[in-house]
């Protein structure tokens, strides 16, 4: 690779991240980090109000963290992902959580089928955020954001015969993971993920606090221009489904430690990738890992990268051929596809020049 052809391409990213941010008026913030030790590559920018070094909330990438930690536990021997969750659950809280037509499946919800998103649960996060948004002072947990939803929505279909992305079946996990390690959440995360990693500035949103005390503030993300930032309500609505706050030098600590098989295993990770549900076209869905694919004619080839997206605009995906990470948010529910589509079209389409 020629220095001078990948510092013009380099730059030109930088130029159409900066647009992007600058003439989109619903944009107060975002942040882009490129990173390939393969071709010495690593572009860490922020624009608007933040700094690199400042964490943001990562919204639904946050699953892929979730799907992780149940993965530790299987490979520990605390469970499997042909499981039943009721086995894991409080029998109160998960009472006819699913009746499908007049029958109740509720038993037969298997733990893999709540990580790849084919449960037949309904969501709680929409519906609830529409009620968060309406109110300062709402507040609810996680077990009352499943409850709400058995009460006031319908399952989609029988469990293993759909897709239905919803983060009721992730508040599930989460819960999980707290019965199975007599610890909260957050308190998992740090224990199992960011201490063994070093991730010093990452937490949960209004649940933890940073390793490192010197840690910025969390940079501002919104919702139709309602600054959802210091809503304590919305973090139990969001928890195992999506509450990371992270750097993007953390997130790449984290996804460099799950390629190369620091997390999990090597066969456990090509699990979690192949048991797989249709998620939409040229995108697939694991446990808690978006993967997507060639599409004829509609998405070539050097598109294929996985890991996840948030309604925030955040991604946190690696590229296996470039062998290359691509992290970022631009903290606006507005970008919850533009921010996968400007990673693609715009970042990888011009790193294919050098890579």
């Amino acid at each position: 690779m020629q220095t001078n052809q990948r510092e013009k391409v380099i730059n030109s990213i930088e130029k159409s991240f900066s647009k992007q941010v600058q003439k989109d008026k619903n944009l107060e913030s975002a942040f882009l980090l490129v990173h390939s030790e393969r071709n010495s590559i690593h572009l860490h920018i922020a624009e608007g109000a933040m700094n690199p070094k400042q964490p943001a909330y990562m919204a639904s990438v946050g699953k892929i963290f979730t799907s992780v930690l149940i993965s530790m536990l299987y490979e520990n021997g605390k469970l499997s992902f042909e499981d039943r969750m009721t086995d894991y659950l409080n029998p109160e809280l998960v009472k006819h959580l699913h009746v499908y037509e007049g029958k109740d499946y509720t038993n037969d919800i298997k733990i893999k089928q709540l990580l790849n998103q084919t449960s037949g649960l309904y969501d709680n996060f929409r519906p609830l955020l529409d009620k968060v948004l309406g109110d300062p002072n709402f507040t609810i947990s996680p077990q009352e954001a499943i409850i709400w939803a058995k009460t006031h929505q319908k399952p989609h279909f029988p469990p293993g015969n759909g897709f239905k992305y919803t983060d009721t079946n992730y508040h599930l996990l989460g819960l999980i993971i707290e019965n199975l390690t007599s610890i909260p959440f957050h308190e998992a995360l740090k224990q199992f993920i960011y201490l063994p990693l070093g991730m010093m500035n990452s937490s949960v949103l209004h649940y933890s606090d940073p390793l490192d005390k010197n840690t910025q503030h969390l940079s501002d993300f919104y919702v139709n221009k309602n600054k959802l930032t210091n809503h304590k309500g919305y973090a139990g609505l969001d928890y195992a489904g999506g509450g990371v706050v992270s750097t993007g030098e953390d997130l790449l600590k984290f996804m460099k430690a799950l390629v190369s098989y620091q997390l999990v295993k090597k066969e456990t990770l090509e699990m979690m990738m192949n048991d797989k549900a249709k998620y939409g076209v040229g995108i697939d869905y694991g446990y808690g890992i978006m993967q997507f694919k060639t599409v004829p004619l509609l998405m070539p080839k050097i598109f294929n990268v996985w890991g996840h997206a948030g309604a925030t605009g955040a991604y946190m995906l690696y590229h296996p051929k470039m062998d290359t990470y691509l992290i970022g948010t631009f903290n606006d529910f507005s970008y919850e596809r533009k921010g996968v589509k400007f990673m693609l079209m715009k970042v990888i389409n011009k790193l294919r020049k050098i890579i």
